[in-house]
């Protein structure tokens, strides 16, 4: 058990990249890794996974702890163990991937990372299967998995400050929303809509044209357009509600 002053010392030699006190320190710490991540078990993960997760949180908090910080080092340990867990819940729960692929991707990128210091540059597929003996296929396989997925409310850019999403980008194709759009009321209420919001609405949702290619065709920017549909089915909204 290492005392406030060894912390201090120990603590300092990282500051100066002394690798042999980050291990004595990790070493010394594990315990409070596992008294963390009990608080995280019963949610569908290893406990091992969860475990090399809370250790990269504790690496990072004995690599940025600063002895100016005037608090112990278990306190400030504590909330980037449990912050790192929770981004790998957050980022890991939308797409299960298996532990073996997760574990190749890790290797991957452990190998690209060794061959750019010895080759001086961004090494390719071929190079990195061969360095691990496997085939580029499963190399392929393992960089797409860890991959976070894509969200459609993603931005993809801001323009004039307002937000870009995915899904702003992308043609409706889904039959439930075709039978809305059509419906006789709908209709009736588009066409008493002021011209220009009733010309992009009908674009958008009756011609399914992409508010990229309504902006070319109206001479607006895709940020306008987006503001008009947004403004217009609003309008829309409120008056199928008192109609």
């Amino acid at each position: 058990m290492l005392d406030d002053v060894q912390y201090k010392l120990l603590l300092a030699k990282v500051r100066t990249g002394d690798q042999s006190a980050k291990e004595i320190l990790l070493q010394n710490n594990l315990n409070l890794v596992r008294s963390v991540v009990h608080r995280f078990t019963n949610r569908g993960y290893e406990w091992d996974d969860l475990f090399q997760i809370g250790c990269i949180g504790l690496i990072k908090a004995i690599e940025r702890f600063d002895p100016e910080f005037n608090v112990k080092f278990s306190t400030y340990a504590v909330p980037m163990i449990i912050g790192e867990i929770r981004r790998f819940l957050r980022d890991d729960n939308l797409v299960k991937v298996s532990r073996p692929l997760k574990e190749l991707a890790y290797r991957v990128h452990k190998t690209q990372e060794k061959l750019q210091g010895i080759l001086g540059r961004e090494p390719t597929i071929s190079e990195v299967a061969d360095e691990l003996t496997i085939s580029t296929n499963e190399i392929v396989a393992a960089l797409e998995a860890a991959q976070p997925p894509a969200s459609l409310y993603d931005q993809t850019f801001f323009d004039d400050g307002d937000p870009i999403q995915r899904l702003d980008q992308i043609k409706y194709d889904d039959q439930q929303e075709n039978g809305f759009i059509e419906n006789l009321a709908l209709r009736e209420v588009v066409l008493r809509l002021p011209a220009r919001e009733r010309l992009i609405i009908q674009m958008r949702y009756f011609e399914d044209k992409t508010q990229s290619e309504i902006a070319g065709t109206v001479g607006l920017s895709q940020v306008q357009v987006s503001r008009i549909e947004k403004l217009a089915l609003k309008k829309i909204r409120d008056l199928l509600q008192t109609s």
